[in-house]
């Protein structure tokens, strides 16, 4: 399907599993960074802690323990003999996991976080932190909470590659590896 690695590589289980719990963490800090920075949503996640002093600190800890566990995920669908035979390529473990992310969005979006907030009788978002008001925040959280699981995705997917030996074309090409 790409550019390098022509025959289905052998995957162990280190570097599945490895992969999956790195690659969950790495790619959940970049996710987080976009939330935290982009609109505080992070704080959102530790919006249920007792003291509200630590809603950002519980809710840091919860997306990047729920993002390790969505990279084991990513590890066991990746590591299926029928998806290794379409996954190949750096590249394609990247567009993978940005299918990956994108799905993972549309499924915490859509199910995920209206039943958490129904559970705690919540009717909609609270978005005092976004610096508008009314629709104009509920598009930009959307927005915000859509790019970071696709930089989830994006970053999930390479370095799952990465830990499995999987590396970009070009990085052959500069610097030579041995085998």
């Amino acid at each position: 399907m790409g550019e390098n690695n022509s025959q289905m590589r052998e995957l162990d289980g280190v570097g599945v599993w490895g992969g999956g719990i790195t690659g969950g963490l790495v790619a959940g800090i970049a996710m987080g960074l976009v939330l935290h920075f982009g609109g505080n949503q992070i704080e959102l996640l530790g919006g249920l802690a007792a003291d509200p002093g630590a809603a950002v600190g519980v809710g840091w800890t919860i997306h990047l323990m729920l993002s390790m566990l969505f990279g084991l995920l990513f590890a066991a669908i990746t590591s299926r003999e029928a998806v290794r035979e379409l996954v190949e390529t750096f590249s394609d473990y990247v567009v993978t996991g940005l299918v990956f992310g994108a799905l993972l969005g549309l499924f915490a979006g859509g199910v995920l976080f209206p039943i958490a907030m129904g559970r705690v009788g919540v009717a909609t978002l609270p978005l005092p932190f976004l610096p508008v008001p009314g629709l104009a925040a509920e598009l930009v959280s959307a927005l915000l909470f859509a790019l970071g699981h696709l930089v989830y995705g994006i970053v999930l997917g390479a370095v799952f590659a990465t830990v499995n030996g999987v590396t970009p074309s070009g990085v052959r090409k500069y610097v030579p590896l041995v085998r």
